[in-house]
């Protein structure tokens, strides 16, 4: 049979660090991915859909936000297999109880670690999360989990096989060879929000819209081909709308900033673009005001969002900045000192360097009006 594989929509995510604009964009670019899943199930012959957890940012979200998943979801006729993860987790009179309230019968919520029998003979043994923080293994229960005439065990679960850091849940840990402990053809896991394979029969699915710098790649969900007695098949699918990029340059000149800018910008879909862009290097005054004013006025214009940290990028004036400078009387007096005051170093010197910009900046404004 297949199925699509998917995790952590963490629908309701806040973006609170964007503009107004960028955040309707993101939050709206995750409802559009529950039909781009529904669609790929339809495409690729996928009657279920196992959703491993973290399917809502929040316990508590908006009365819209579920609607808009329910309705989104039952405009495709696949079945949908919802898991509570660590940031929806079951509780009593919480949020499955709302979803349950309004869902039709193609959506199913797996808040009990009961197995469901989704066609003859193919189980789905469920690890939902109670709690945001697990100290056991949600995963231990399958064992006990009976599945008369069983010809395929699928487990769906959220957590860490490993300890990914900052960058991951640390609790709920799953036992790593868990597929094969329990006797499972696949084992569908959320948690981790990039494409992941553990082995032949544990995958994380990761996110269908990526939502951090962490990594380049856009969202992916997994088709998943699994058959009795065969490892299965598994194959990413695009489902992702937003790149989020992170890129370091080190440049000491404007042409060599023009042509990373050039390059990248030829590479990417920059209005489905969010970018993180540190810049460092030792160049002229001049050309560092000339390419954080490309940024601003240019760049930032093209891609959906970006933020640039150009705090190594050392512009020193040169020789014919502070001439143009010098020729401006009282504005040739300042630079002068400033210069001087960058030379001496010490704890003024750097506020020293960004008044001499600053003076450079308005000097040159003032020269193009």
């Amino acid at each position: 049979m297949k199925l699509i594989h998917t995790a952590d929509w963490q629908l309701g995510k806040p973006y609170g660090r964007f503009e107004p604009d960028v955040r309707a964009a993101l939050t709206e670019a995750r409802f559009d991915a529950i039909d781009a899943i529904g669609k790929a199930a339809t495409l690729y012959g996928a009657d279920h859909v196992l959703v491993a957890g973290d399917v809502f940012d929040t316990e508590g979200p908006e009365d819209r936000t579920i609607v808009q998943a329910i309705s989104r979801m039952e405009r495709h006729s696949c079945r949908w297999w919802l898991l509570p993860g660590n940031h929806d987790f079951a509780r009593n009179g919480g949020l499955w109880d709302r979803v349950r309230q309004r869902a039709g019968g193609t959506i199913t919520v797996l808040s009990e670690p009961q197995p469901h029998e989704i066609e003859p003979g193919v189980w789905l043994l469920p690890a939902p999360l109670t709690h945001r923080h697990n100290l056991d293994d949600p995963t231990d229960l399958f064992d006990g989990m009976a599945t008369p005439g069983a010809r395929l065990r699928l487990g769906v679960a959220h957590g860490s096989i490993r300890d990914f850091g900052t960058q991951g849940e640390t609790k709920n840990q799953i036992a790593p060879d868990r597929a094969r402990r329990s006797n499972l053809d696949y084992l569908a896991l959320g948690d981790w929000h990039g494409t992941l394979k553990v082995d032949a029969r544990t995958w994380y699915s990761g996110t269908p819209e990526t939502d951090r710098f962490q990594r380049d790649e856009p969202g992916h969900i997994l088709l998943v081909d699994v058959d009795e007695g065969c490892e299965p098949t598994v194959t990413p699918i695009r489902t992702g709308r937003f790149q989020w990029i992170r890129r370091s340059w080190t440049v000491n000149d404007q042409a060599a900033f023009d042509a990373e800018c050039d390059q990248m910008l030829a590479s990417i879909d920059p209005p489905a673009t969010l970018l993180e862009l540190s810049l460092a290097g030792i160049t002229s005054l001049t050309d560092r005001v000339a390419m954080l004013g490309r940024l601003e006025n240019d760049v930032s214009h093209r891609v959906r969002y970006l933020d640039v940290r150009a705090s190594d990028l050392v512009g020193r004036p040169s020789e014919d900045d502070l001439a143009q400078l010098a020729v401006e009387g009282m504005l040739g007096v300042a630079a002068a000192k400033l210069s001087a005051r960058i030379d001496a170093g010490g704890p003024e010197a750097a506020v020293a360097k960004r008044a001499l910009e600053r003076l450079f900046v308005e000097y040159s404004r003032e020269e193009k009006a």
